[in-house]
């Protein structure tokens, strides 16, 4: 007989499962790996979304308590028989008593990975690695490795990017706001604040550096799944950071400053020959527009435009181009194009 869940679902507040996968395989576990396949009518999660069952582990939801704990009783029937299943919920569900109050019909198929198994393993090995790479599953053969193809069998084809990070330059309340709703989202969270207090913040999940931005960017190795937020209220240490983020393979650059003062860094910049390609990618000042200059408020203007960007990205949508490449303005005053779209959270500095 399983455990019930927990009454406070936390476990849905992870996104990612690959850490739950990589406790039960630590544990010598096999886990029922659970992937949402089928979407209709609308629903809280999108296809592919997963949740991951073994004895101690629980991660990840479908729809916020309408059907988890069926979906954990078929789980751990599929550890124990091993055979995978695909479950129905909404119209044509042969359990008509559990109903989505989204109105939704979903699929959701359920496989037995053991501890052992070579696409599990490969899978934890490209997380730690920062590789691309994509799971294929039939429910009895599994296979995961760059750009796959599945196979007329294959239930689950999902994508595994590298795990989002997140460098926050500096060490006022504002930046430590940034790290700590970063750590909290789900991001891999480092604050870097050169020559600062050797005890590292006090924040959970927040990891720590004191050299200066260059040297921790590169030591860090930074790519395209990596933002940069740049908070320091400090010019030198702010060109510096700028210097080493910019031309790097980061996927997102944002700079905490007035916008009266953009202009003179950026030229500052060009100065030092940095080349306007990479200057455009800037966004500054940084964040979303929502009205507010308290450290909270600038932090959720920031993971907010960080998270935009992502999904924007995803989408194909014309909003990935950076406000400071904005189609049509002139070239030397590209950071200044679309202020409508700028936040004002950082014109203090």
């Amino acid at each position: 007989m399983r455990e019930p869940l927990p009454e406070w679902p936390l476990f849905g507040m992870a996104e990612d499962v690959r850490s739950a996968l990589r406790q039960a395989r630590a544990a010598g576990q096999a886990c029922a790996l659970a992937t949402l396949i089928s979407v209709e009518g609308g629903g809280p999660r999108p296809p592919g979304a997963q949740m991951v069952f073994a004895p101690g582990v629980v991660a990840g939801y479908f729809s916020g308590g309408c059907v988890e704990s069926d979906i954990a009783d078929h789980a751990y029937a599929c550890l124990a028989d091993g055979a995978p299943r695909t479950l129905v919920y909404g119209e044509g569900s042969p359990w008509p008593d559990i109903r989505l109050l989204c109105g939704a019909r979903i699929e959701i198929f359920v496989e037995r990975v053991p501890a052992d198994d070579p696409a599990l393993v490969e899978l934890l090995a490209a997380e730690i690695e920062r590789r691309p790479v994509t799971y294929v599953s039939d429910g009895y053969a599994r296979a995961c490795g760059p750009e796959l193809s599945p196979w007329p069998e294959a239930a689950v084809d999902k994508a595994y990017d590298p795990a989002q990070r997140l460098v926050v330059v500096g060490g006022d309340p504002t930046a430590l706001a940034i790290a700590q709703l970063g750590a909290q989202a789900g991001f891999e969270t480092t604050l870097v604040r050169p020559k600062g207090p050797e005890a590292p913040p006090p924040i959970a999940g927040v990891a720590y550096r004191r050299d200066e931005p260059a040297q921790a960017l590169a030591a860090l190795d930074v790519d395209p799944w990596t933002a940069v937020a740049i908070a320091t209220h400090d010019i030198e240490t702010d060109h510096a950071a700028l210097k080493a983020a910019l031309p790097s393979r980061a996927g997102y650059v944002g700079l905490l400053g007035a916008r009266r003062r953009l202009m003179g860094r950026l030229a500052e910049l060009k100065a030092d020959g940095m080349a306007e390609s990479a200057i455009a990618r800037l966004h500054a000042p940084i964040g979303l527009d929502i009205g507010g200059k308290a450290p909270w408020e600038v932090a959720v203007s920031v993971i907010g435009e960080i998270m935009a960007l992502r999904y924007a990205r995803a989408s194909g949508r014309a909003s990935t181009t950076s406000p400071a490449a904005s189609a049509g303005a002139p070239a030397d005053r590209r950071s200044n194009a679309s202020d409508a779209a700028k936040t004002l959270t950082s014109d203090e500095s």
